[in-house]
């Protein structure tokens, strides 16, 4: 789109985990950001090693500039945004609050991706919520952002149905489909969105649920290894279990050591079945190695 428009400029806000896969879907479609913005490199690992956002990494990789402001107060950072004339704001699962001024500064005003079908499950944690809730049924939508969170009018919607064999699905398998999902209709709608030819629909605020954010001591599970859950109990367990695969990831406390949960189902019989684990300070392992 932008080898038709080449004056189109684009600052993408970008943040984990549906940032990359929908840049990846607007780099196929010709879709490219003149200037990415995503979060301050943090300290990660065992080392607290200073560790860029992939975002960042994938605009390096793209030869694509990239900016890492820490709040949007500091003039630097308003000049920095205000002297380029941006015609377009994207924001994919940024983490930082944008100020009314700066979603109302680019010509064509400031769209985003959100992974729910808007006005269900607005808020902070949309995919994972979706399976902790056992929905079946979630989706994507592209809306043009006001200053209330996930507020806006809505552009476009697409469903996304998981099928009964494939649930409960992993959180971080669902994050990719639907940064993919999401980023190619994002990709569809920029060139009549820009045109002028797409006018939003208000949602219906009296329909609106939200998620809240997930946090670290929401996945310690109350289980005994010895004895697994089983019926609806084992059921609501999976569901965290795979809501929070990847992030926070699942754990419990057995011999006062923490045991990550890596992967687990439901057993012909309808008990939990853990499958492998990563007890404190070793390797990823069978669960029967280590309890058997």
């Amino acid at each position: 789109m932008k080898e038709n428009n080449p004056n189109l400029k684009i600052a993408y806000f970008g943040g984990e985990p549906l940032s990359v896969p929908v840049l990846e879907e607007l780099k196929t479609a010709g879709i490219i950001p003149n200037l990415i913005i995503c979060n301050p490199d943090r300290p990660s690992g065992r080392k607290m090693q200073l560790t860029p956002p992939p975002t960042k990494t994938w605009a390096e990789e793209n030869n694509i500039i990239v900016f890492q402001p820490n709040n949007y107060k500091d003039e630097v950072v308003k000049n920095r945004l205000t002297t380029e004339n941006f015609d377009l704001f994207i924001v994919v699962a940024y983490n930082k609050i944008l100020p009314e001024w700066l979603i109302n500064l680019p010509r064509y005003k400031t769209i985003n991706v959100h992974p729910s079908l808007l006005p269900k499950l607005r808020g902070p944690s949309p995919i994972r919520s979706a399976i902790l809730n056992d929905m079946r049924e979630t989706g994507v939508t592209i809306m043009q952002m006001d200053k209330e969170m996930d507020h806006g009018p809505i552009i476009i919607q697409k469903q996304m149905l998981i099928s009964e064999e494939n649930w409960p699905v992993d959180g971080t398998e669902l994050d990719v489909a639907m940064g993919k999902l999401g980023g190619a209709l994002l990709a569809s709608i920029i060139p009549d969105w820009i045109a002028g030819k797409i006018t939003p629909t208000p949602q219906d605020h009296a329909q609106a649920t939200f998620c809240h954010k997930i946090s670290k001591d929401m996945a310690e599970l109350k289980i005994d290894p010895e004895n697994l859950p089983s019926g609806d109990e084992a059921y609501q367990t999976l569901l965290k279990i795979r809501a929070f695969a990847g992030w926070p990831e699942t754990f419990f406390i057995y011999d006062n050591k923490r045991i990550k949960i890596k992967q687990a189902e439901i057993g012909t019989n309808g008990q939990l079945m853990i499958n492998r684990v990563v007890p404190e300070g070793k390797a990823e392992m069978d669960f029967t190695s280590y309890f058997g």
